[in-house]
């Protein structure tokens, strides 16, 4: 704690701070049918110049830019934390500014390294093997929701090929909201959200697993 509220530890204690604070409003969004990765990555700028092109280095394809903002954010505080101590136990602690740019250099490619790990565990809501039509017409389950006519919550597929995609969906208009947990049916896509009913009977003797 006295590391934590030293003026030399203040980008750190920053950091900290704004990634507790970007996990509560993910958090908080998935439980209402939004998510807020979804918005910085459908925001996020398509050429690779500049920062678009640092973040693609440090493969911003294979996770969601807010996990990656996430993983970067709690390294550099990590390093700096451990930075700070290590100074305070050989002799003193160094300057936040100077103490910041070598935390800075390591969380960088630490991030590059640990997001291939987190992109095994950590679902892409969009996939580029698959045709986002070849879903419509497919069984599944909501994960987020319930879905209704409002925002999209999220629902779990399986494609042809037996590999999982979590997707946005909404429920089909005047449909009565489908809760979470319940099979259904994709029988449209419109802007990248499928529209979802519920499971025929015929589907529900097979269980999704």
């Amino acid at each position: 704690m006295h590391l934590f509220l030293a003026p030399e530890c203040l980008p750190f204690a920053i950091a900290t701070v704004m990634l507790a604070a970007l996990t509560c409003l993910e958090v908080a969004g998935l439980l209402l049918g939004f998510s807020l990765g979804d918005v910085i990555d459908k925001a996020w700028p398509s050429d690779h110049d500049g920062i678009s092109g640092l973040m693609s280095w440090l493969n911003v394809g294979g996770v969601p830019i807010l996990i990656l903002f996430m993983l970067l954010l709690g390294l550099f505080a990590m390093g700096g934390f451990v930075l700070q101590a290590v100074a305070y136990a050989v002799w003193m602690p160094l300057p936040a500014l100077v103490a910041s740019i070598p935390a800075a250099v390591l969380a960088l490619p630490a991030t590059r390294l640990s997001s291939r790990q987190v992109a095994r565990i950590v679902p892409r809501d969009e996939t580029y093997a698959v045709d986002l039509s070849e879903f419509i017409g497919r069984g599944g389950q909501v994960t987020v929701g319930p879905l209704d006519q409002g925002l999209p919550g999220r629902v779990r597929i399986k494609d042809q090929h037996g590999n999982w995609h979590v997707l946005r969906a909404k429920a089909a208009p005047n449909e009565a909201p489908i809760p979470i947990g319940a099979q259904i049916l994709i029988v449209d896509c419109v802007s990248n959200i499928f529209i979802a009913i519920p499971a025929p009977s015929d589907m529900l003797t097979q269980p999704v697993s």
